[in-house]
């Protein structure tokens, strides 16, 4: 078995914790050690495990170690990253044991990315780091997803789209056939994205539309 730990002990983390159990009832794969985490104190508990730590103790712990970042905001989740220079440590794809893969021998996927329950990825897709799938995410066929995206529940991405890094799609949002979303765009909840939208920009409605703040 592989020793894993989480790095956030909040409500997601504890999501992962679940997910990780899941896992282990199917294919006895990872040894949960507990939590990393800088806004609590070493020692505090939840149900699934202990807090050992934040980011100093992760980057002098002394053994190999996977690790789980269980952060939902696309930008958070990136300097979390980039924040631990431990050689040690590596970071696993978590897949629940329902995802759905139509052909996976077609698929290409990178490091540190989360699929939850009932995720459904269809063939010739290409999947970088660090996204996370957030329960019944469907992506089309021949779909590109940079990295550190954050794909709420039920999520749509239609086939043939093109989507780059650090976007966040709310909960039930669609983005139809075709479609390019670049980076740091930030999609509401219900929203249908039916075209190509600008960087960094807030869209909502059905149709989507951009809304300024």
């Amino acid at each position: 078995m592989k020793k894993i730990a989480i790095f956030g002990a909040g409500g997601f983390g504890k999501e992962i914790a679940c997910l990780i159990n899941s896992i282990n009832k199917l294919n006895n794969t990872w040894e949960f050690i507990g939590f990393f985490d800088d806004g609590l104190e070493i020692g505090t508990t939840n149900k699934y495990g202990k807090v050992l730590g934040g980011i100093n103790e992760l980057n002098s712990f002394s053994e190999e170690l996977n690790i789980v970042i269980a952060i939902a905001n696309p930008s958070i989740l990136k300097k979390i990253y980039a924040s631990i220079t431990n050689s040690l440590i590596e970071f696993p794809n978590l897949v629940a044991p329902n995802v759905n893969f139509f052909d996976e021998e077609t698929l290409t996927i990178g490091k540190g990315n989360l699929l939850f329950w009932g995720c459904r990825i269809s063939l010739d897709c290409v999947i970088g780091d660090f996204n996370l799938f957030n329960g019944f995410v469907s992506l089309g066929h021949d779909v590109t997803l940079g990295s550190y995206n954050v794909l709420n529940p039920s999520v749509r991405i239609s086939g043939d789209c093109n989507i780059g890094d650090e976007n966040f799609f709310g909960v039930q949002s669609v983005v139809l056939q075709g479609n390019k979303i670049g980076t740091k765009t930030r999609i509401g909840a219900n929203s249908v994205i039916m075209r190509k939208t600008q960087d960094g920009q807030l869209y909502i409605g059905n149709p989507a539309k951009k809304i300024t703040i």
